[in-house]
């Protein structure tokens, strides 16, 4: 169990952080969100390809993590739209 916690959680920071490279631009998100969006990817990506059978192979689970990585890129592009800190104005229109 514990160590599920811990594997997580790495595997969660990897994803995050390289979701925030793929996506273009600025991200106004903390480290903290990062790893929120990037635990939360790997956890329903793992049960995605638990689900399609894929999760347990023999070697590196690559579909696995793609699917990891797709859906962290999917979450980080949503709190980056649409997360903390949105207020619906733009730069330069006045109040």
């Amino acid at each position: 169990m514990i160590g599920a916690i811990v594997s997580a959680v790495v595997i969660g920071a990897i994803v995050g952080a390289l979701a925030r490279l793929i996506v273009p631009g600025r991200q106004n998100m903390s480290i903290g969100l990062t790893l929120i969006v990037g635990i939360v990817a790997a956890l329903i990506g793992t049960l995605i390809a638990q689900g399609i059978g894929v999760a347990d192979t023999r070697g590196i689970d690559w579909v696995e993590h793609i699917l990891q990585l797709v859906l962290a890129v999917v979450g980080v592009l949503l709190v980056v739209r649409f997360g903390p800190g949105r207020t619906g104005r733009t730069r330069g229109t006045p109040t």
